[in-house]
C-alpha cells in the first residue's frame, strides 16, 4: 500500500511528476495513469499528484506538452498508415495467390479438355435448351389461358353488374307503384267509413207545429 506523505514536494517530485505526464501524454495515454504511476514511484496519492499538476507544474511545461500532443498526434497517424500498409500488403498476398490459382486451373483446364468432353458439354446444354424451351411454351399457353379467363369473367361481371342494376331500376318502380296503390286503398278506406258514418246519422225535420221528427 502506498503511504501518504504530508511533506512539501521538492524539485525532484515535480520534475518526476512532469516526465512520467508528459510520457504517458505523448504515447496516448491518460493523465489519471500518469498521476497513478507517480503516487506508486515517491509514496503520494493519485489525487494529489493530479492536484499538483493542475494547480503548479502544468504551468511550466505548456511548450512541452503541445509538444508532447503533437508527438501523439504523429504517432497516431504512423501507427494507422502502418496499419493500412500491412493490410494493403495482405490483400495483395491474397490477390497473388488466387490468380496463381487461377492460372493453375486454366493451365489444368487447357491440358485435360477434349473434343468429347466438348461434344459432351454441348449436347447436354442442347438438351437444357430444349427443355427450357418447353417450359416456356407451357408458361406461354398457361399465360394465355389466364388471359382468356380473366376477359371472361370481366365480361360476365359487366353483364351481370348490368343486370343488377336493372333488377334495381325495377324495384324501385314497383316499390313506388306499391306505395301510391296504399294510398288510394288507405284514402278509399277512409271516405268509406265517413259515407257509412253519415248514412249511420239519424235525420230530422221539422213538422207544422214546430215539433222535430225523426226521419226514417
Amino acid at each position: 500500500m502506498t503511504a501518504v506523505r504530508q511533506d512539501a514536494w521538492s524539485p525532484d517530485d515535480d520534475l518526476i511528476l512532469a516526465e512520467v505526464t508528459l510520457r504517458h501524454i505523448r504515447e496516448g495515454s491518460t493523465q489519471l495513469a500518469a498521476f497513478e504511476e507517480v503516487g506508486e514511484r515517491i509514496g503520494r496519492t493519485s489525487a494529489a499528484c493530479g492536484f499538483r499538476w493542475n494547480s503548479c507544474v502544468r504551468k511550466r511545461y505548456e511548450d512541452a506538452i503541445q509538444i508532447a500532443k503533437q508527438q501523439r498526434q504523429k504517432r497516431n497517424y504512423l501507427k494507422k498508415q502502418t496499419v493500412t500498409a500491412t493490410s494493403q500488403v495482405s490483400s495483395l498476398a491474397v490477390y497473388d495467390t488466387e490468380e496463381r490459382s487461377f492460372k493453375h486451373d486454366v493451365v489444368t483446364l487447357d491440358e485435360g479438355i477434349s473434343i468429347d468432353a466438348v461434344i459432351r458439354f454441348l449436347r447436354s446444354w442442347k438438351s437444357t435448351y430444349q427443355d427450357l424451351s418447353r417450359q416456356i411454351k407451357l408458361f406461354e399457353k398457361d399465360l394465355k389461358d389466364k388471359e382468356e379467363e380473366l376477359y371472361r369473367l370481366r365480361s360476365e361481371n359487366e353483364r351481370l353488374a348490368k343486370e343488377a342494376n336493372s333488377a334495381q331500376t325495377d324495384y324501385r318502380a314497383v316499390n313506388d307503384d306499391y306505395k301510391t296503390l296504399i294510398q288510394i286503398m288507405d284514402r278509399a278506406r277512409r271516405l268509406t267509413v265517413l259515407s257509412s258514418e253519415e248514412e249511420a246519422k239519424p235525420r230530422f225535420k221539422m213538422d207544422a207545429n214546430g215539433n222535430l221528427e225523426r226521419i226514417e
